[in-house]
């Protein structure tokens, strides 16, 4: 097992001007394309499966297997979409990566291009982050002068070109068919599957669609094999990965360690809780996944370990929420986030999450009716699996867990609202504290 912290995909974020091509190749940068060059696509797709590498964008499928489901006879070209429409409340590890490391994505872009035959990549970037759009542009230049994208790559006779495409700014994106649709210049919503997209995905082509951090990782295991990233992880959950700690704690922040790690590391490393703070609840992996608590505390921060608690790893995004936060008055800001960024396009999502909101916010009031509670979890229970896609089942999932865990605080909306049971005075000061 590899120490706490794992420095991979962040080795070099202290580095100055660590975004440059220059500081990369300082690092060993494009050495692991040199390498994938003189292999087989077959062979790349069999070294990923191998290495047991999963998506680091919720779902956690295992990324090889992905990449050998495009039908290499299908005559169509074939694309490769990085998904980084990174927009769910408190995930925030693709950007950061982005920002400070953007050459090693790049670097995993070709490499996957090769491993699907893909001459044309697309990178999707959220369109509000107009410093990323412009910071992978300039690396996406740099890369081009260098010969490491282009018509030939590296004088290997390989073509692979890169698009760094700016989205309009939609959650929905971040759906993969969705992502789709908007890449191709529609609105952007989910489509109906099948036919999935790796037999008919962006303009009717197989496509292979991935997280920036799945990409970014495929160097590493490329330059230090199997055995060395599974060497890190557990068994079924291999590698290394950026876990994003925000939240009541004296050092919120990206760190970077190896799959199975649990909160309490963490937090040990994040300096702990703010002063006088006790855990409450937190979220493993987004606003989207079921919330826990402080008897999860030593869960193993993996697919299986979180899953056997009763939520989802997510993207790792671990929001920590301490006894001052009112869970009602939580989980309807989330709710809110998810009624706005709605599609519209299927009735149980558009239409439930905002009945979702209405009950929520007489229960923050203090304005809950009889029978309320169970009104919420009824509607919950007509959203999960019956949305187009799965914005309706996220959107849920806090909602049930936090009813499971805290059902007297919403039971006592009925008579008494979130600002008289947590006065604002203890996250004010909290506020002033930081701003100090």
């Amino acid at each position: 097992m590899a120490d706490t912290l794992t420095p991979v995909l962040s080795r070099g974020w202290a580095d100055e001007r660590s975004w440059t091509r220059e500081a990369y190749e300082a690092r060993d940068g494009y050495s692991a394309l040199r390498t994938a060059l003189d292999m087989a696509p077959d062979e790349i797709v069999t070294l990923v499966k191998d290495a047991g590498l999963r998506g680091r964008g919720g779902a956690g499928f295992p990324t090889g297997m992905k990449w050998s489901f495009i039908p290499q006879e299908n005559p169509n070209p074939k694309y490769l979409v990085v998904n980084a429409d990174e927009s769910e409340p408190g995930t925030c590890k693709d950007i950061p990566l982005m920002m400070a490391n953007p050459h090693e994505l790049i670097e995993g872009v070709v490499i996957a291009s090769l491993a699907i035959r893909a001459e044309q990549a697309f990178v999707y970037v959220r369109g509000e982050v107009l410093h990323v759009v412009r910071r992978l542009r300039a690396a996406c230049r740099e890369a081009y002068e260098a010969g490491y994208l282009g018509a030939d790559v590296m004088g290997s006779g390989r073509r692979v070109d890169l698009v760094i495409h700016a989205g309009a700014g939609a959650y929905i994106c971040g759906e993969e068919t969705a992502l789709l649709d908007s890449l191709e210049g529609r609105r952007g919503q989910p489509r109906l599957r099948p036919p999935f997209p790796a037999v008919e995905g962006l303009y009717a082509s197989p496509t292979v669609i991935n997280n920036v951090e799945s990409i970014a990782s495929v160097p590493a295991i490329v330059r230090g094999g199997v055995e060395w990233f599974g060497s890190m992880g557990t068994e079924k959950s291999k590698g290394f990965t950026l876990y994003s700690l925000s939240g009541h704690v004296k050092r919120p922040g990206q760190y970077e360690a190896p799959l199975g790690t649990t909160l309490r590391e963490l937090l040990d490393l994040g300096g702990g809780l703010r002063d006088g703070a006790e855990l409450k609840f937190w979220t493993p992996g987004g606003s989207s996944t079921p919330i826990l608590t402080a008897e999860h505390l030593d869960v193993p921060l993996d697919y299986e370990g979180v899953g056997a608690a009763g939520s989802m790893l997510g993207t790792k995004a671990l929001q920590v929420f301490d006894q001052t936060t009112s869970v009602v008055r939580c989980v309807l800001r989330w709710t809110e986030f998810y009624k706005h960024e709605s599609c519209g396009k299927c009735t149980p999502c558009r239409e439930g999450t905002w009945w979702l909101v209405q009950v929520l916010q007489r229960l923050d009031a203090g304005q809950g009716r009889a029978g309320d509670v169970e009104l919420l979890l009824d509607l919950c229970d007509n959203i999960l699996g019956r949305s187009f896609c799965a914005l309706g089942d996220g959107a849920t999932s806090p909602i049930t867990s936090a009813v499971r865990h805290f059902r007297d605080e919403f039971e006592a909306g009925m008579h008494t609202s979130s600002a008289e049971l947590f006065p604002p005075a203890a996250s004010t000061l909290f506020a002033a504290e930081v701003s100090a």
